[in-house]
C-alpha cells in the first residue's frame, strides 16, 4: 500500500518565517524517512493554487503565527477539502485571541 502524499506547509510571510522553515524542513525530513511522499511548500499568497495543483492527501501545518495558527490556513484547507494537522478554524482563531480564550474558558 502506497504511503500518503503529505504537503508540508512552512515559511509564510510573517516574522516567524525562519522558525517555520526550520521546523517544516525537520518534519518533512522525518516524513520522508518514514516513507511518505512529501511536497515541501514554502507558503506564499498563492498557496491555495499550489495545493489545488498538487492534490495532496493531507497537509502538515508547520506554519507559525498569523495565517498559520489563527484559523486562516485551516479555513482554506477545509474549503479545499484537504485534511490537515493542527487545530480547527475556531479553536485556532480563539487561541490567538488570549482574552477571548480566557472568556471561553471561564464559561
Amino acid at each position: 500500500m502506497a504511503k500518503k502524499h503529505v504537503a508540508v506547509l512552512m515559511g509564510g510571510w510573517v516574522n516567524e518565517r525562519p522558525v517555520s522553515l526550520t521546523s517544516g524542513r525537520e518534519c518533512a525530513d522525518a516524513l520522508e524517512e518514514a516513507g511518505y511522499r512529501v511536497s515541501r511548500i514554502d507558503v506564499d499568497r498563492n498557496v491555495s493554487e499550489v495545493l489545488q495543483n498538487l492534490k495532496p492527501d493531507v497537509a502538515f501545518n508547520a506554519l507559525h503565527g498569523p495565517f498559520g495558527e489563527d484559523g486562516c490556513v485551516q479555513g482554506m484547507l477545509e474549503w479545499l477539502q484537504i485534511p490537515y494537522t493542527h487545530s480547527g478554524v475556531l479553536s485556532s482563531a480563539l487561541a490567538m485571541d488570549k482574552q477571548a480564550t480566557k472568556e471561553a474558558y471561564e464559561r
